[in-house]
């Protein structure tokens, strides 16, 4: 028997994340994006990571609609920006004050963030509620700084950050 939805989401606040915004551009739908913290590195030969996301979330039919989305990872002192995308405004409402510009597939780039993965989709499954996207890396952008991170239901800094 399976654990209670309860469970399960109690069980994972034990685990401690970095925080991404991910985000698409495509002609139907324009720029959009959404937080995430489920993100991983799939392979560094072809480079490839993975991102789930609801299905029910919009961003969801933008990468669809584009075949490609970034992966923007937040710096320590972005808690503002990943509630921003979290939910509760409009795409064009978390574009207005967000600077950003677009990467090699068209995918909007944060400026701000601490890292930047641009992707092209190679595979998209739908397992449970959620869609397990695997996108194959065209740029990377680094940059200085620490990461945001999530556990517990709040954000955290990294121990000497």
């Amino acid at each position: 028997m399976t654990i209670s939805v309860e469970e399960f989401k109690k069980s994972m606040q034990l685990w401690a994340s970095g925080v991404t915004v991910v985000t698409t551009s495509s002609v139907k739908f324009g720029v959009q994006g959404m937080t995430v913290t489920a993100f991983s590195s799939v392979s560094v030969n072809p480079p490839q990571i993975l991102v789930c996301i609801n299905s029910s979330a919009d961003t969801g039919d933008g990468i669809q609609e584009s075949q490609s989305f970034a992966v923007n990872i937040l710096a320590s002192d972005q808690e503002n920006i990943s509630n921003h995308f979290a939910g509760g405004s409009s795409q064009k409402e978390r574009f207005e004050n967000t600077d950003w510009t677009a990467g090699e597939t068209g995918s909007p780039i944060l400026n701000d963030s601490l890292m930047s993965l641009d992707c092209k989709v190679v595979q998209k499954v739908l397992v449970g509620t959620h869609w397990i996207i695997i996108g194959e890396v065209q740029q990377s952008i680094c940059r200085t700084g620490e990461p945001l991170v999530y556990y517990c239901g709040s954000y955290r800094q990294l121990a000497g950050g």
